[in-house]
């Protein structure tokens, strides 16, 4: 887990922070803020705590903190300082080494790397002043994203504009990645949400699958280097970055695409496929005088094909377990049954489908883990780490 010190600057934009902070959270990191005397007219400490779950810190005259010289200590101890909004006002304060409150002061105490997202009126940021700013902090090694071009809360139109916090997330993400990503070179199948089981050409078979532990999963294995193909059930979520995407309905479509994506260093199947599909109707079943007979016809086990692969078998198959009773016997059970080398079990009795967090146990030759009640972009980038360390030893 990444450590994240978000400086939130005084402007319109400052209301962005908390989607940002909520972005950077689901994927994984910790995130602390320091709200500027301009920002508290936008957001309040209260909002940035509750979203980031930390202390919110406002004042370089804070007289327990800045006992314990806070502002060093908050300089420190983060992988990454983010300031977004940088405003134009405070750009020009980094770039001239000013220490005039705790925002400042922080940045020109520390030497962790700098990130910052201006946002600002279009003739603001094309002024000679910030080109000049903006020009002198790239070249002491802060990371200035480009603003986007758009309609602004001034009623102007132009470059400007906050970068929205999907794009500031997947900035700080870039910059955290390590110089030597422990995935780089790997190929990885990710299976992600439901799948659909025709039973006429209006209805279906399906589950209460979200996607999302699968497309975190996606993601993370991305993050760590790998050259990730997400094979996905009929969810409405957008693609991580740098993910290569196939969208599938049904789980013969699925096992097809798998195979279709081998060879593969990795395979984690994370999604909950049908175990059973019927014999599709050509026309809508209409209501009768008596309910229509579904026969059930077992559908292809993808996993456990995946672990009996022979020469195509990835180095590494990962299977996940859902179940709402007995979830160590079961889990147990199911990687001796289905050949494969690790399953990921959680109990999806609860609020697993569909939430944001998840609770699971990792199974493996060598006995059972269990984690902590995390994210699922948390649990995503725990096991992202533990497929590297494995396919580093193999």
């Amino acid at each position: 887990m990444k450590r994240v010190l978000l400086i939130v600057g005084g402007g319109i934009a400052a209301y962005k922070a908390c989607e940002l902070i909520r972005e950077m959270k689901r994927r994984g990191h910790a995130v602390r803020c320091v709200l500027t005397e301009g920002g508290s007219h936008f957001v309040t400490p209260m909002t940035l705590a509750a979203l980031s779950e930390d202390q919110v810190y406002t004042s370089l005259w804070d007289l327990k903190d800045e006992a314990e010289m806070g502002h060093i200590q908050l300089s420190r101890q983060a992988d990454l300082i983010v300031v977004a909004p940088a405003t134009a006002g405070l750009l020009s304060r980094m770039a001239a080494g000013a220490a005039d409150d705790l925002a400042t002061t922080l940045l020109l105490a520390t030497d962790t790397p700098v990130l910052a997202a201006p946002a600002m009126n279009v003739r603001m940021w094309q002024h000679p002043a910030t080109v000049r700013n903006v020009a002198r902090l790239r070249t002491d090694g802060v990371a200035i994203l480009d603003p986007d071009e758009g309609a602004m809360a001034c009623g102007e139109y132009g470059p400007g504009r906050l970068p929205e916090p999907r794009a500031i997330a997947d900035a700080v993400d870039a910059a955290l990645l390590p110089a030597t990503r422990p995935l780089a070179g790997r190929h990885a199948i990710v299976t992600a949400g439901p799948t659909h089981e025709a039973i006429d050409p209006v209805r279906y078979i399906a589950n209460r699958s979200s996607g999302r532990q699968g497309f975190a999963v996606a993601e993370a294995l991305a993050r760590a280097g790998a050259r990730v193909t997400l094979i996905a059930g009929p969810v409405a979520l957008p693609t991580p970055a740098g993910v290569i995407r196939a969208d599938v309905e049904s789980a013969r479509e699925m096992a097809a695409a798998v195979d279709s994506a081998l060879p593969a260093d990795v395979a984690v199947m994370v999604a909950a496929v049908a175990d059973w599909r019927v014999e599709a109707a050509s026309n809508k079943l209409k209501k009768g005088a008596h309910s229509p007979s579904l026969t059930l016809v077992e559908n292809p086990d993808i996993l456990a094909g995946l672990a009996a692969a022979g020469t195509r078998r990835p180095q590494l198959v990962i299977g996940f377990a859902a179940e709402t009773e007995h979830l160590f016997e079961h889990a147990v059970a199911k990687r001796t049954r289905k050949g494969c080398d690790w399953i990921v079990a959680n109990d999806v009795s609860t609020d697993v489908f569909g939430g944001s967090d998840n609770t699971v146990r990792l199974v493996t030759a060598a006995g059972v883990e269990s984690w902590e009640r995390l994210s699922k972009a948390a649990v995503a980038t725990r096991l992202a780490d533990r497929i590297g360390s494995a396919l580093a030893s193999l």
